[in-house]
């Protein structure tokens, strides 16, 4: 059966096109990808990239939490940096938030993200719980 239930959470942006911030299917969290962006404000953090980047993992935690699960089961990152040589501190923000065992990652330089300012942009995909799984 191919049942899908869409998490949202005000906790993060809302999505800036026609997509949701997440789907469950299948027994799998599929996030889209988030910026920088401060909830509270709707706009992009500015005061450096390390910021910038420590939101969007802010803003990733806050989804993966509205539907029951954390970065403990995220199963797959895709980065997406507008400069490569961001990449050192991409991967100390990272560090922040992932532990060992690592989930699979991808990173990508681009060269322009959705919003302007953006400096990089991260996408997940993690393993629901039995219970959560649609």
């Amino acid at each position: 059966m191919n049942q899908r239930k869409i998490v949202e959470t005000t906790l993060a942006p809302p999505a800036i096109g026609p997509y949701s911030q997440a789907v469950i299917a299948q027994g799998f969290l599929y996030m889209s990808g988030q910026l920088g962006i401060d909830p509270a404000t709707g706009a992009m953090v500015e005061s450096g990239r390390e910021e910038q980047f420590e939101q969007i993992f802010k803003n990733a935690g806050h989804i993966l939490e509205a539907a029951g699960c954390g970065f403990k089961d995220v199963v797959k990152c895709t980065g997406f940096l507008t400069d490569m040589d961001d990449f050192p501190l991409f991967n100390k923000v990272y560090s922040r938030y992932f532990q060992l065992p690592y989930p699979a990652r991808s990173v990508f330089e681009v060269s322009a993200l959705p919003k302007k300012g953006a400096f990089a942009e991260l996408e997940l995909v993690a393993k629901m719980t039995d219970n959560l799984s649609f």
